[in-house]
């Protein structure tokens, strides 16, 4: 039974490491449905503090959601993408009493037969900032965040992780405009 519960609390643990919070925010001024092409802002992307490469796993995977939502990559864009990122260590400690017993306050011949259980897990938290800016104007129309834990045991589940955050970011472009 113990191994059972502790089994499920893993599970519970695990699958809240794993979500993904999105927030987005956007010039309600903006007819989105004017952009039709866009382009990678590189002086925006370089200042980014990640690897060359997760730069490149994540701009192909912005690419491939855009071009899903029918925008096409231009050499002459009507906006400009760029990336921002920062990260940090996270600890969670969780604490779970189970136990059963009998009497009122503390007394050294009643019977309580319980288990206490201390949960430490240490994981590193990633916040991807993709930001969608007008290159006429040069102004931002449309931010999306998206912050969750970062996998990074291996390079499949680190870009299986990096798409999924992007897919979730930009799901909410363009946003729905109130008629």
């Amino acid at each position: 039974m113990k191994k059972v519960i502790l089994l499920i609390f893993g599970a519970i643990l695990m699958t809240s490491c794993n979500s993904l919070k999105v927030t987005t925010d956007y010039d309600t001024a903006v007819n989105f449905t004017n952009y039709k092409t866009f382009a990678f802002f590189k002086p925006g992307i370089d200042k980014a503090d990640i690897s060359d490469l997760d730069k490149k796993r994540i701009l192909r995977a912005i690419e491939t959601e855009l071009t899903a939502k029918g925008l096409t990559k231009s050499e002459n864009p009507d906006m400009l993408v760029s990336i921002f990122t920062k990260s940090r260590e996270r600890v969670d400690v969780n604490q779970n009493n189970f136990g059963w017993g009998w009497g009122w306050g503390w007394n050294p011949w009643m019977w309580n037969n319980g288990m206490n259980n201390v949960n430490v897990s240490q994981y590193t938290e990633g916040t991807l900032f993709i930001d969608f800016i007008d290159k006429n104007k040069k102004e931002l129309i449309w931010q999306g965040v998206g912050t969750g834990a970062l996998k990074i045991q291996n390079r499949e589940k680190k870009e299986e992780r990096i798409k999924e955050f992007v897919k979730e970011i930009i799901s909410n472009y363009p946003p729905e405009t109130k008629k």
